[in-house]
Formats: C-alpha cells, structure tokens, sequence
C-alpha cells in the first residue's frame, strides 16, 4: 500500500484525526513555497522526495535508538509553516548539506536556496506523517510503514504530495 493510500485511509478513518482540510492545507503550503521560490511542480516533487528519503532514514535511526522518538519527532514538529528545529531534530548539519547537494545536482539549483527552504519542507513531510496517528490507540499506521525498511520502494513523499493536489482538484 503507497503512503498516499495510507494518508486516503487516515482521511476515511474516524478514530484519525485526519481531515481533507488537513491535506489540503499542506498542500497549499507546498503550492506557496512553489510559488514562492518559482520551482516548477516537477523540481517540488523531486524535492520532497529526497527530503522524504532522508527523512524516512533519520526517523528509522531515532526508532532504533529510542523506539518512542520517531514518533515524539513527528508530534512535535510536524507542521506547515517554517521550522529550522524540525530540520534540527531530523538532519545534522552534514546530512543537511548532503540533502541540498543531492537536490542541486538533481535539480540544479543553488545549494544555499536548498538550505533556506529545508525548515519548510520538512515540517510538511512530518505533517504528512502524523496524519496515521491514531489517538485512541497510540498508533500511528503511516509511520509505521514510512519507517518499515523492508526495501519495498512503495514510499516516495514527492508523488504522496502530487497525488494529494490531484484528490484535492477531484470533486467529493
């Protein structure tokens, strides 16, 4: 199952917190960076879905570390408006600068507009996230499966984004 079914799921699901208007708020704050920085859809995408691979790699080292963090992680800086201590609490300064390398070199754009954009990013992967939490039992599905790292592949934050903007455009 993709993360975007799961995210369909949380929606449908009335023990989630989850709502429409919740999705549609991210990604409205995808659309205003978009717009903001002038990126096109096709560079946004690709940026969230290499934020979302390294997120989803320092969310499995928290877990490992303290099975609770990832999840604490989520809950606090999850968000849609900009947060430098969610890039902190994720990203060391290496792995920032090797998450705004590898977004240049597939991108091409400046290494230092990366940088200044991260803290908008990654609040919305994290938002994106939480969306599984499940109150009532203290779950979070989405998490689950975003950290599984059984290789499956099905996990890309860059297309969970496009598909929300396409359910959001369709009429309900």
């Amino acid at each position: 199952m993709s993360i975007f079914d799961q995210v369909l799921g949380a929606i449908a699901n009335p023990s989630h917190p989850a709502s429409a208007d919740q999705l549609s708020t991210m990604v409205n704050a995808v659309q205003a960076l978009s717009s903001q920085q002038s990126i096109d859809p096709a560079t946004t995408q690709s940026i969230f879905s290499i934020v979302g691979n390294y997120a989803q790699t320092a969310l499995q080292q928290q877990q490992q570390a303290d099975p609770a963090q990832a999840q604490t992680t989520v809950n606090q800086f999850s968000g849609v408006g900009s947060n430098p201590q969610a890039v902190k609490a994720l990203f060391t300064p290496e792995i920032q600068a090797q998450v705004a390398q590898e977004i240049s070199q597939k991108t091409g754009m400046n290494q230092q507009q990366i940088q200044s954009f991260l803290p908008m990013v990654v609040p919305v992967v994290l938002n994106l996230l939480q969306m599984g939490n499940n109150p009532s039992s203290g779950q979070n599905s989405m998490l689950s499966s975003f950290l599984d790292a059984d290789g499956s592949g099905s996990v890309d934050m860059g297309d969970a984004m496009q598909l929300a903007g396409k359910f959001l455009s369709q009429p309900r």
